[in-house]
């Protein structure tokens, strides 16, 4: 398996407990929400921190590119952790139309972040990476199952 495989794949989880929270606020079950978009959140703090304290700096490592893809990826994940918040803020005050209207920016911002790494920064990782990819899988497997 290749770290954009692998990537994706915790995406496509993350995007699936981001459209139940979704639809439970379109539906008008707050509560419903406010603990899918928490169980969103957590995924996603977590898909953060395992990018940013191991592919980021292996990337960086190898290619010797610390001012490129990676630090644009960490102030994307910056800016999302702020809309997180925001979002959390309002599902948790009980007002559903600025939760809406914050995971709908929310989305079209990971939707952006998230088409840039799985098409550009993944690959680029999986082929300076080569042989330690493996590895780099397992340990990011597990910082990803952590709860």
């Amino acid at each position: 398996m290749s770290l954009q495989q692998f990537l994706q794949e915790d995406h496509r989880d993350c995007d699936d407990l981001f459209a139940l929270a979704e639809q439970a606020a379109g539906s008008g079950d707050l509560a419903a929400a406010a603990e899918g978009f928490g169980r969103f959140h957590q995924a996603v703090l977590r898909h953060f921190a395992a990018e940013e304290s191991m592919l980021f700096p292996a990337f960086e490592e190898a290619t010797g590119m610390r001012m490129g893809p990676t630090q644009v990826m960490r102030m994307e994940h910056e800016q999302m952790r702020g809309m997180m918040e925001a979002a959390a803020d309002a599902v948790g005050a009980g007002d559903r139309e600025a939760f809406l209207g914050q995971v709908d920016s929310l989305l079209i911002t990971m939707q952006q972040h998230n088409m840039k790494e799985e098409n550009v920064l993944y690959p680029m990782c999986d082929q300076h990476l080569g042989a330690a990819v493996p590895a780099l899988i397992e340990r990011l497997q597990a910082a990803l199952q952590e709860a």
